[in-house]
């Protein structure tokens, strides 16, 4: 990490620290808006980063990765997300949290200038408590972004393992209030793709917290006359858990740098896979050496490892871009596969 990064590491840090306590935490699991951390957020710039035309990825990734770290509750990746994709379309991107909506079957109908959208998405994060929604939606001419206000869809409640939102959208030919050619492949190409970014992100920031977190507790934690640390044990799963960390973290930053040269497929497949498989092993031994504390509701442990359990499994999971990576493989063909092993990223 360079000056520049780690200067906005610890500017992100202080006011993540400054507005979330447990209290904050609990009161947003049962539905209640963080209202003065987004202000923070947004009167700091940070959720908006990519609609600066100097901005990059890798200043993005340090944004994001700071709030899974925090197990922040507001949606801000899904706001930088879609606040780049309304930006590259070329269509105004309005203030406060966004969403993105994407799925089969949702498509726009209509003229210009009266389009309306029809169909439904599932698990939408943060889906009725958005201002704006970005929706990746079928057009006759191919596929296409639409702005929609989130006030104008039907929504069905629902949470994550970590009581997120995520809920269902119906849209009944909700007006639309604008719209463009998607600048990006279809959305499992394009938004899909850049979606496991943002949780591979999240995944990485969360397991640096756990590292840090386990760490710290077994350097106090007194057993037989002395900190659990000093058991080889202990010692082995804390070097497992660094090695798991850091691994995420090289694939997250190997497809933040093809982000930023627009040409990550490949990456993003491997940071998702290797984030999530590093979340679900790095999750197991946080609560290893937390013990039986490390299970109940008092301790604070399960802010961070409950969302990782639901992002591992959100944008795809493990098994599904192991796959599409086996595919790009195969459809490159053997003599592409050392070179791409050995110098991407």
């Amino acid at each position: 990490m360079n000056e520049h990064h780690q200067l906005l590491r610890e500017t992100v840090d202080r006011l993540f620290a400054d507005h979330l306590s447990r209290e904050v935490m609990e009161a947003a699991e049962q539905g209640e808006w963080p209202a003065a951390l987004w202000k923070a957020l947004e009167e700091n710039g940070l959720t908006q980063p990519l609609l600066d035309d100097e901005a990059s990825w890798e200043d993005t990734r340090v944004i994001v990765e700071a709030a899974g770290a925090h197990s922040a509750p507001v949606p801000l990746a899904e706001t930088i997300l879609a606040g780049w994709l309304l930006g590259s379309a070329g269509i105004q991107v309005p203030e406060g949290p966004l969403s993105i909506a994407y799925g089969a079957g949702l498509r726009l109908d209509g003229p210009r200038g009266d389009r309306r959208l029809v169909g439904r998405a599932q698990r939408v994060p943060w889906g009725r408590g958005a201002g704006f929604l970005a929706v990746a939606a079928d057009t006759e001419d191919g596929p296409a972004l639409a702005l929609v206000e989130a006030s104008a869809v039907a929504a069905e409640p629902g949470v994550n393992l970590a009581r997120e939102p995520r809920d269902t959208l119906h849209f009944e030919r909700a007006a639309v209030v604008a719209s463009a050619p998607l600048a990006l492949p279809a959305p499992e190409e394009g938004v899909a793709l850049y979606g496991a970014l943002m949780r591979s992100l999240q995944l990485v920031g969360g397991l640096e917290h756990l590292l840090e977190e386990s760490v710290r507790f077994a350097g106090e934690r007194v057993q037989f006359g002395r900190p659990i640390g000093k058991f080889q044990a202990i010692q082995h799963m804390l070097a497992v858990l660094g090695g798991e960390a850091a691994a995420a973290g090289a694939a997250a930053r190997s497809a933040c740098r093809a982000a930023d040269r627009g040409d990550a497929l490949f990456e993003i497949a491997v940071a998702k896979l290797r984030s999530g498989e590093a979340a679900g092993r790095g999750a197991q031994i946080a609560h290893q050496v937390h013990g039986a504390i490390g299970f109940t509701y008092e301790h604070a442990l399960h802010f961070a490892t409950r969302r990782l359990w639901s992002w591992r499994a959100e944008c795809g999971s493990e098994s599904y871009w192991a796959e599409r990576l086996g595919r790009f493989v195969t459809e490159r063909g053997a003599e592409a596969l050392w070179s791409d092993l050995t110098t991407r990223g």
